[in-house]
């Protein structure tokens, strides 16, 4: 069972006690808009991530088709990361839209083995290529290692620009 809550936008200090305490204030951009949920670590909550983003993005008003797209890639390659290459117990995405960008986060427990990074594979491979693709359908990425038992965190943004751009009413 997935739930919703407005957090604070990542990279803020209230961010970085957001999971801890519930009732923290939490200041927020008014022109920014928030919302996370908790998944469970298992193939099928990729799906149900890509689910929730799409409800929340046409709340949102994105009207444009190639940045949900977009924004459904990133999300999938990400949850789908933290399924398959950590051991953790629950995922959290953020989803977080002001008028310039994007912002799509997934936090697990940093329960993996090294800092994800984009492998160049062979022509053969199957896997091992999500990174990659985050990386050329976005305008940024990084990666937030809080430590082990407490969390990483792999983000991505999307810019608002004047060609294929989300659109935001």
């Amino acid at each position: 069972m997935e739930s919703v809550t407005p957090p604070a936008p990542l990279g803020t200090e209230a961010a970085e006690g957001r999971l801890g305490d519930p009732a923290e204030e939490r200041p927020v951009c008014v022109a920014e808009v928030c919302v996370s949920f908790a998944l469970a670590p298992r193939p099928g909550s990729v799906a149900q991530a890509r689910r929730l983003m799409r409800v929340r993005l046409g709340e949102w008003a994105v009207r444009d088709d190639d940045a949900c797209d977009a924004a459904a890639l990133i999300l999938s390659e990400l949850v789908t990361n933290a399924v398959v290459h950590t051991a953790s117990r629950r995922i959290i995405c953020e989803l977080c839209a002001d008028p310039e960008k994007l912002r799509i986060a997934v936090r697990d427990e940093g329960c993996g083995s090294g800092v994800p990074r984009p492998v160049h594979r062979g022509a053969d491979e199957e896997h091992g290529r999500g990174l990659l693709l985050v990386d050329a359908v976005s305008s940024a990425w990084g990666v937030h290692d809080a430590g082990p038992g407490i969390g990483r965190t792999v983000w991505a943004e999307l810019r608002r620009t004047a060609a294929g751009a989300p659109e935001f009413a």
